[in-house]
């Protein structure tokens, strides 16, 4: 009898920043399920979603084009993904795969699985506290036992929303990582978030009402991937008791970073820093991907559907701008792309040319936190990107500069399509570029003022309770 070909469970752990998973070093013990996998796959440690955010990342991820193959930059991307790509779902349909995706429905990157399933995936301070992960398990599981039921392989796409705003961990994970007292009056920590008038209606909706203190939102932030890590346990103890464990090549990775205290991009994921870059990825297939491996390559986006095929064994004669990752795990060289290209069009308008050394960020139009039109970072002396040195390095700005514009001719050559950032201006849903930053400030919004209105009601009335108690 034929051996089944192998199945596919990828996991896109939205708004996943790399470091803050103890897989990567960070201090908290926020992944301790996904670490011991990892231990039996490879890990990357410099993987990069250089399109951000959600529909241009992941239109990256499941075609293995770049944007400029794509054709896709914005978030906000107006009409179906085209015609000249094939997806990844649409590539294994193809090959005879039961295909489902669960929790990405209705965007274009996501096009070409014969199944879609949602579930609750969002929350607010009113609704209580978030159980997403679980949410996802009890669509997932069922699924997953319904596809490993059937004598085809198949592809299940499951999409984690917990590390994605609103940050609302169910007990105990929300006190996990914070132990202090997030209602301190002498602490003004949020004072500059709730001042940022574009979000503030969208923070009072899930924030805790008259909560004062940054870190302990940022605590929600890694409770909510350990939750996740958690759950994501389920999925795994779910695939052994199925005995797919050694059929099925597990990816893991996420369209995005994101903001949470840094660069005035608070708790969302703009801005094309490398905390929003930077994503997690790593392999395991018994077999075919070696255990305890991890590699300091530069690799993206684009390259994981051509890994996924090559480590399946599916040969297609489809371009990919990617490259496969394999030759790495079979310890042989693979030439790096050190440099690229890095986009962003979700709440500002911006692109810029990432090298080892240099961080270049050029505005396409003025944007709503009243940044400089050009800002440069010492990628070596200052890795956190804090201090702006356009000013005092022209030199290396005309550099950079000349190397991202010749870049993007040669694409747009190769493509003979212009550079979608250029041509994307309705990227906002509000018809045109900004002229001004304040024009960009006092037009660009989300959450509900109606909300915020009773939610700041309610904190008043917590802090006239708290200031009764202490009299």
């Amino acid at each position: 009898m034929a051996k089944r070909r192998p199945n596919l469970l990828l996991f896109g752990m939205d708004s996943l920043r790399q470091d803050h998973m103890s897989l990567y070093g960070y201090d908290r013990l926020t992944t301790p399920h996904m670490d011991k996998l990892a231990a039996s796959g490879c890990v990357f440690e410099n993987a990069f979603s250089p399109a951000i955010p959600t529909t241009s990342g992941y239109a990256s991820m499941f075609t293995g084009r770049d944007l400029f193959g794509t054709d896709v930059v914005a978030l906000r991307h107006e009409g179906p993904l085209g015609s000249h790509v094939k997806t990844l779902a649409e590539i294994l349909g193809d090959e005879g795969y039961n295909t489902t995706c669960v929790g990405f429905s209705g965007n274009q990157a996501s096009r070409g699985f014969q199944q879609y399933l949602d579930f609750a995936g969002w929350g607010s301070w009113e609704e209580g506290r978030s159980h997403k992960a679980e949410n996802l398990n009890a669509v997932a599981v069922p699924e997953l036992q319904r596809l490993a039921a059937r004598d085809e392989p198949f592809f299940l796409f499951l999409r984690h929303m917990d590390p994605h705003a609103p940050y609302l961990p169910p007990h105990p994970f929300e006190r996990m990582f914070y132990h202090g007292d997030e209602f301190d009056p002498d602490n003004q920590s949020l004072d500059p978030v709730m001042g940022f008038k574009p979000f503030c209606d969208f923070f009072a909706s899930w924030f805790p009402p008259g909560c004062t203190d940054k870190d302990y939102i940022i605590a929600q932030y890694d409770g909510a991937v350990a939750y996740m890590d958690a759950c994501i346990a389920v999925i795994l103890q779910a695939l052994r008791t199925l005995g797919l464990e050694d059929d099925t090549l597990l990816v893991f990775d996420s369209d995005h970073g994101e903001t949470l205290y840094d660069h005035e991009c608070w708790f969302d994921h703009h801005g094309i820093y490398d905390c929003t870059l930077r994503i997690p990825l790593f392999f395991v297939y018994p077999g075919k991907v070696p255990a305890g491996q991890r590699f300091a390559d530069f690799v993206q986006m684009k390259d994981i559907t051509p890994t996924i095929l090559d480590l399946m064994g599916i040969k297609t004669r489809l371009p990919f701008d990617g490259r496969s990752l394999r030759p790495l795990m079979d310890g042989k060289s693979r030439v790096q792309e050190p440099e690229f290209y890095i986009t962003e069009a979700t709440w500002m308008r911006k692109h810029g040319w990432r090298t080892p050394d240099w961080k270049l960020i050029q505005a396409l139009e003025p944007d709503f936190h009243f940044k400089l039109e050009m800002e440069l970072y010492d990628l070596i002396k200052d890795p956190e990107e804090n201090h702006n040195v356009a000013d005092r390095e022209p030199e290396v700005v005309k550099l950079l500069l000349a190397r991202m514009n010749a870049h993007i001719a040669k694409r747009e050559k190769e493509t003979g399509r212009r550079n979608p950032i250029f041509t994307n201006l309705n990227w906002s849903g509000h018809g045109k570029p900004f002229a001004t930053s304040e024009e960009a400030y006092n037009t660009l919004h989300i959450g509900s003022p109606q909300a915020a209105e009773r939610l700041q009601a309610a904190a008043k009335e917590l802090h006239t309770q708290r200031g009764a108690k202490e009299l």
